[in-house]
């Protein structure tokens, strides 16, 4: 029989400041959607310029329908935001901290060799 000794200070510490469940869940929703190379791809794309659906498409080589699918998804959870121009809808990054998650997460993968 093995006894457990719970150090209450460590588990305070560790969970100090823990986000709400609500708040988990959406994050693990988000990091679940940049689990897909091509929308890793379109964001790529987007952090370098604004672009339509045609440019982007023709940029990846991925349809306009699978770019607007892909589109679709990462606008419904705030990664990218649109602005009508005319017939076009230009897409970029929704703000400067999905740029640097993505930073972060490229150099954090590259590090590892």
């Amino acid at each position: 029989m093995t006894i457990t000794y719970v150090q209450p200070q460590a588990v305070e510490t560790a969970t100090h400041g823990m986000p709400d469940e609500t708040v988990l869940e959406e994050l693990a929703e988000t990091f679940a959607t940049l689990s897909d190379p091509n929308r890793l791809r379109i964001l790529y794309a987007l952090s370098r310029s604004e672009l339509c659906v045609c440019d982007l498409s023709a940029a990846l080589g991925i349809s306009e329908s699978n770019c607007s699918h892909q589109l679709k998804r990462l606008k419904l959870l705030r990664l990218v935001r649109s602005r009508r121009a005319g017939k076009h809808i230009y897409y970029s990054l929704d703000d400067h901290h999905i740029d640097g998650l993505f930073a972060c997460g490229l150099e954090h993968v590259q590090e590892r060799g």
